[in-house]
């Protein structure tokens, strides 16, 4: 889970301890104080300015300093009282080109005319055309600075992909033609490069995997299902598979990666199913067939998320209920198993998606609130669709017929219901594929992620 840091710059004329006529300071520094902590608590690490700003050269060296350290998400803008606008708007503009957040925080209160500072420098930025984020609110309005937070994450999801690198394994699996990507647009947009390799390279670094780093990775597949499957050649060449991967993953220093599976690897080798469920385990984001998009939306939910992502087919949506079944085809991180399906061993199954066969992971995903959401593209175009959901589990003794509805019972299954408009997500939703992400706070970081990097989204 990413924890976003912030530059906090406090703004205003009157500073440094001068008062109001009434005798009181027009800047409260206990307040300022109190706003930093309540960022600090909300998982935001904060980057101090020790003066505050009005002067033209102040801001200057403000915004140097938050410019050349690259370790700043965002900047937030903190109103002390009025200010003059035009002292502060070059330098504001100057770091806007960095490509980093902005926000204007005006905490209420009609003493020491936070407002007027706060407008005045809201307007400011609109006029010039910098984006930035305007929040009013005080420190005891958690929807409010949710806000920032929100923000900041999806300012520090912008920053990270920007010269971050995809690596594809193979080409497009099963004829997919909404999983694709052109090269020029993720440059564009993300700052991501594409990278590939083939995957014959997955193969022999799978075939020199030893034994003594199949022994150690053993106590981890235990902890994670209670037990070991057994070591028939097809369940090696599966953790062989997953070894290779996490290796030249690394090795090439690639950020997030998709992989065909099949045809090819799966008819070839092994089927990728375990080794995409211990990767999703490991925290990268992934997927497969080549699907590029669902590979960006695992590697955003993972991000944000303290659990891990599972992804998988929206296998069957009933209107009336709002309930979908989310199925992956043997592939999901064992940690999300729940009660009524603890994570087990199965086999892939489906020799027409993968002669070779593999260990696949089979289990229902345990009960929790997220959303489920996936980038696709419209006429070319990016866009965002995000459901907020609750995940459940069937009640145990209904479990085994409600798996068998699917006909492959051993299979991953999360079973969520949709919160908003089932109508709308059918309208614009972009693939087979789903990913599930727990957390509530999931939805407005994805979507301030998508207003920074000028992507459509809709939240249904």
């Amino acid at each position: 889970m990413i924890r976003p840091k912030a530059g906090f710059i406090v703004y205003g004329v009157h500073k440094d301890g001068l008062k109001d006529p009434l005798g009181k300071p027009f800047i409260d520094d206990s307040l300022i104080e109190k706003s930093k902590n309540k960022l600090k608590e909300k998982g935001i690490a904060i980057i101090e300015h020790d003066v505050v700003v009005s002067t033209k050269k102040e801001a200057k060296e403000a915004f140097r300093k938050m410019k050349m350290d690259e370790s700043i998400d965002c900047v937030v803008l903190f109103s002390g009282t009025w200010v003059w606008a035009a002292h502060l708007i070059a330098a504001i503009r100057d770091y806007a080109m960095t490509g980093r957040g902005i926000i204007i925080w005006t905490h209420p209160g009609s003493q020491g005319w936070r407002p007027v500072g706060g407008l005045v420098m809201h307007g400011a930025l609109m006029e010039v055309g910098i984006p930035h984020r305007f929040v009013y609110g005080g420190i005891d309005e958690d929807d409010q600075i949710d806000k920032i937070v929100s923000y900041c994450k999806g300012s520090h999801l912008k920053n990270y992909l920007n010269m971050s690198t995809i690596g594809a394994f193979g080409g497009r699996g099963m004829g997919q033609t909404v999983g694709v990507a052109d090269p020029s647009q993720w440059m564009r947009v993300f700052g991501i490069d594409i990278d590939s390799r083939d995957t014959t390279k997955l193969i022999k670094t799978a075939e020199a995997i030893t034994s003594k780093e199949i022994e150690e990775v053993m106590p981890r597949i235990k902890k994670l299902f209670g037990t070991l499957p057994d070591m028939t050649p097809v369940n090696e060449r599966s953790i062989r598979l997953y070894l290779a991967l996490k290796k030249i993953v690394q090795e090439e220093g690639f950020d997030f990666y998709t992989i065909q599976s099949f045809p090819g690897l799966a008819d070839e080798y092994v089927a990728t199913c375990f080794a995409q469920s211990m990767m999703l385990e490991d925290g990268y984001g992934t997927s497969t067939l080549g699907d590029f998009n669902t590979a960006l939306t695992t590697l955003l939910l993972t991000k944000l998320s303290k659990e891990r992502v599972y992804y998988g087919d929206l296998q069957h949506i009933d209107r009336k209920t709002k309930e979908i079944k989310i199925i992956g085809d043997g592939a999901c991180p064992p940690s999300l198993a729940g009660k009524v399906g603890p994570a087990g061993f199965a086999e892939h199954g489906i020799p027409t998606e993968g002669e070779a066969g593999g260990l696949s992971v089979k289990l229902v995903c345990k009960v929790g609130e997220g959303v489920i959401a996936r980038l696709g593209r419209i006429n070319g175009e990016f866009i965002m669709v995000i459901a907020d959901v609750s995940i459940f589990e069937p009640p145990a003794d209904q479990i085994e017929d409600r798996l068998k509805e699917c006909g492959i019972p051993f299979w991953p299954h999360g079973f969520v219901r949709v919160r908003g408009d089932i109508d709308t997500l059918l309208k614009y939703w972009t693939n087979e594929y789903a990913c599930l992400g727990y957390g509530k706070e999931l939805t407005p970081a994805l979507a301030d992620f998508c207003e920074q990097v000028g992507i459509k989204y809709i939240v249904v």
